[in-house]
């Protein structure tokens, strides 16, 4: 273990360290849990107004445990990962009833708590009560990873026990929360995945992928995320000024928010959605006319890529086979909770894809 490297990325920190962010210096578990999951498969940039959005509307976890589903996933709605949502609501209520409003103070006892994990549970305990536990996130496995040279890849049982017995090691005991922002700001802005800044890092003589030209192969991974492809084509069935929604159950993708019908084939269609066989059996001998075609949209998530289009089908009088779905105003349906997916042709103005 070289004793080097802690007082030389402290020693960064207090002089180099320009990252700034609403939540470093933070205090109150509340805000640096809600900071912390939000910024899970998320980047720094698009969860800041998300952060102070949330800080606004629900200033206490009380706030936040009172508010509705619905309020706090509308909120949430472009932040993805769902999940997370649906467990800060129910982390959010038991910390308000059970724990009468007051954030557990320790590592094990807030790591018990719904959606909390070993790393959130370490970035509390050691940013709001300066509790000796060292936070080890995709930034700091990399600085350790690049610096030891070490080859155990990142994904595997003996690498994560590895990466949190170094980290543990380096962590300042006196001031934890410093050191582990510390060091979660150099693996952002100087031991970078694309591009690191190896000629003005501070820990360049000691760094073993630098001296051994392993920079751009360190860390290593053991498993290649398998992404599929989805298509997935969503009917608008009106009924004069409204259209049929319902909220997605069940642990797919966009699980608490609400869509449109939807047909999920396994590969592509052609566009002569008249003749579907789908829509024909959903509707039975009703008359119905497809009024406009949107364009085709693409969004690309961490392990698949969604394609589809929106059909939008003129009814004159409610659908029998769609009784667990919900009749809502057209004009309305800002209300809901969607997907991104489904956001994009929302607000797309060219074309067919206009809604409004």
């Amino acid at each position: 273990m070289n004793p080097g490297f802690t007082p030389k990325l402290l020693q960064w920190n207090a002089h180099q360290n320009t990252r700034s962010m609403p939540w470093k210096g933070e205090k109150d578990p509340y805000r640096i849990w809600l900071s912390e999951i939000m910024l899970q498969q998320t980047r720094v940039e698009q969860g800041w107004k998300y952060y102070e959005n949330f800080i606004t509307e629900f200033p206490t976890v009380h706030d936040l445990a009172a508010a509705k589903d619905e309020k706090v996933f509308k909120m949430w709605e472009g932040l993805g990962y769902y999940t997370r949502c649906k467990n800060l609501l129910a982390t959010a209520r038991v910390i308000s009833t059970i724990h009468k409003g007051k954030f557990p103070d320790n590592y094990e006892a807030i790591k018990k708590l719904k959606g909390i994990g070993p790393y959130t549970a370490a970035a509390i305990a050691s940013f709001a009560f300066n509790e000796a536990q060292a936070v080890v996130d995709g930034n700091v496995q990399r600085v350790i990873a690049r610096y030891f040279g070490i080859t155990t890849p990142v994904d595997t049982t003996a690498g994560k026990k590895l990466y949190q017995e170094l980290a543990q090691a380096l962590l300042d005991k006196a001031q934890p929360g410093l050191y582990n922002q510390a060091i979660m700001d150099f693996g952002a802005v100087i031991c970078k995945p694309q591009n690191p800044l190896c000629t003005e890092c501070i820990q360049q003589e000691e760094c073993e992928a630098f001296k051994h030209n392993l920079v751009k192969q360190l860390p290593v991974k053991e498993k290649t995320l398998q992404k599929k492809e989805r298509w997935l084509y969503y009917f608008l069935i009106q009924v004069k000024d409204k259209i049929y929604i319902r909220k997605r159950t069940g642990k797919d993708i966009w699980e608490n928010l609400h869509e449109f019908v939807l047909f999920e084939p396994d590969s592509a269609l052609q566009e002569n959605f008249e003749q579907l066989p789908f829509l024909k059996e959903l509707l039975g001998r009703q008359s119905f006319k497809v009024t406009s075609i949107s364009k085709l949209f693409r969004q690309q998530l961490t392990h698949q890529t969604i394609h589809g289009q929106f059909i939008t089908v003129q009814v004159n009088k409610p659908v029998e086979a769609l009784t667990h779905y919900i009749l809502a105003e057209r004009a309305g349906l800002s209300e809901y909770a969607f997907p991104r997916f489904i956001n994009m042709f929302l607000e797309d103005t060219s074309g067919q894809a206009q809604l409004f």
